[in-house]
């Protein structure tokens, strides 16, 4: 288990937490993914996407991305 560290007030509130980065970066992914997922449209796309089987190299689609 991924060890969080809880910040508190001197009346024990707790104010914040303190969490390591690589769950900090699971957290932002989860949360970028629902964000995504909240419009149908987008949605219908990234299962497209996933459920894609063909493709094209990745250099040639920076190449027709100008990147």
């Amino acid at each position: 288990m991924e060890q969080v560290q809880y910040i508190s007030d001197e009346d024990k509130n707790v104010t914040g937490v303190i969490v390591p980065i690589d769950l900090w970066k699971e957290i932002q992914s989860e949360k970028e993914t629902a964000y995504l997922l909240k419009g149908e449209t987008m949605k219908r796309r990234l299962l497209e996407a996933k459920n894609r089987r063909e493709g094209i190299p990745f250099n040639e689609a920076c190449k027709k991305l100008g990147v």
